[in-house]
């Protein structure tokens, strides 16, 4: 898929959201590590902070489709600045993530910028520091 390609979607994914209340519709898609593509739309709810983010959504269909690793993600929402993943997002995109995964952030004119999960989350806390030797 053409980056091209990507933008539509996540334009596409940004109408699906739910956000009656903050009026913020926020779209992402992952492509995974075995290149199969996930999309995502935030969804919110009366009784804040329950709602998912879009992140999330791609996330949780990505695992649900059986893929286990985010290659890069791209996140779009409007407005001038920078619609960058929020704390937890950036938490739960590491879990699936290598220090190169590559976040793309779009508004709807297209790419306007890109980070490394390490840029966005450094010195995180992941799988790795788990692992018993």
């Amino acid at each position: 898929m053409e980056q091209t390609d990507i933008l539509s979607l996540l334009r596409e994914n940004m109408t699906k959201a739910h956000a009656p209340y903050s009026k913020f519709n926020v779209g992402s898609v992952i492509v995974s590590t075995d290149g199969k593509f996930y999309s995502g739309c935030n969804v919110e709810n009366a009784a804040y902070p329950l709602g998912v983010c879009a992140e999330a959504g791609a996330i949780s269909a990505m695992i649900q489709n059986g893929s286990k690793g985010i290659h890069e993600i791209y996140v779009m929402g409007a407005g001038d600045a920078l619609v960058t993943p929020c704390g937890g997002c950036r938490q739960k995109i590491r879990e699936f993530s290598t220090a190169n995964t590559r976040i793309h952030i779009c508004g709807p004119e297209g790419l306007r910028q890109s980070f490394t999960i390490e840029d966005l989350l450094p010195f995180s806390f992941g799988p790795d520091n788990l692992k018993h030797e």
